[in-house]
């Protein structure tokens, strides 16, 4: 059976092949054998998967660039050195902002106990990462040994345990508040409010809050800061400075905007990017 990093490796291939290679991509995943696949893909800014599905539950890593997977649930943002859980079965598309350097590994829904059900954005731990980068070097879509047996094994058992992150953006099911949602991601801004948004549907701040966490998950505090990274990782990301973020979002100060960036993700804007950067330049060696 051919390696995945040598059928699927796509860094130049023409635009208009990319389609015809993501159907070979998942006809060939359908007839793979084995409890996970790794494959390899890199992608231009821009590029958009339309929406599929797959009989394989994906671990998407992003190892340069930031990816965008929208359900209709809601939206996952997926910034360098984090992945997101797709399980099967689930339909999604996904969007490259900025050049992308993707590691997929595709998981038997009954591989081991214990994996995650539903989508969720986690970080990528050193040892999974190391992890993900040796799984692409070996043969794929056949029953492993050995070596490749192990790595395979302890990638799957590492998976339950890596940490969720807030980078989900779940939208309301009712209408009105959705639409509320898409304009807010629109046109980030840290001083909405309950009342202002209860007023605009005609609902009183209890009914509001009753119903927009019921439906979401989430507060709507809580549902605010995630839009608002939304918002930053990509230009964060791109080098933007963080003064010129922070205020473009609304914020009044930078240290506001630190501190809910450090409560959100446990980590400064510029140390959080840092790590990223430290990850990517030990995976390109």
């Amino acid at each position: 059976m051919p390696r995945g990093n040598e059928i699927f490796k796509v860094g130049d291939t023409d635009l208009g092949q990319l389609g015809q290679l993501h159907e070979r991509r998942w006809q060939w995943l359908e007839q793979a054998v084995g409890p996970a696949v790794a494959l390899p893909t890199e992608y231009p800014d821009g590029y958009h998967v339309p929406q599929h599905r797959h009989s394989r539950s994906q671990l998407l890593h992003a190892l340069v660039g930031v990816v965008l997977v929208t359900t209709r649930h809601g939206r996952w943002m997926v910034p360098p050195d984090h992945a997101m859980w797709i399980p099967a079965g689930t339909e999604h598309s996904v969007e490259m902002l900025g050049d992308v350097s993707m590691r997929s590994v595709y998981v038997m829904p009954d591989a081991i106990a214990g994996l995650p059900h539903g989508l969720r954005v986690v970080g990528i731990t050193d040892l999974m990462h190391s992890l993900i980068v040796e799984s692409e070097k070996l043969p794929q879509g056949a029953e492993l040994e050995g070596r490749g047996g192990l790595i395979m094994s302890l990638l799957l058992h590492e998976i339950p345990n890596l940490p969720e992150r807030p980078l989900g953006l779940p939208f309301p099911s009712d209408p009105k508040l959705a639409a509320l949602c898409r304009r807010f991601v629109a046109a980030p801004s840290p001083h909405a409010t309950i009342d202002e948004w209860a007023d605009i549907v005609g609902m009183s701040r209890r009914s509001f809050t009753r119903a927009f966490h019921r439906q979401t998950g989430l507060s709507l505090s809580t549902w605010r800061q995630q839009a608002c990274l939304f918002a930053a990782l990509p230009r964060l990301a791109d080098g933007e400075p963080i003064t010129r973020v922070a205020f473009d979002l609304g914020y009044d100060s930078v240290p506001a905007f630190i501190t809910m960036f450090k409560r959100m993700l446990g980590a400064s804007p510029r140390g959080y990017m840092r790590g990223s950067r430290d990850n990517i330049r030990v995976s390109n060696g």
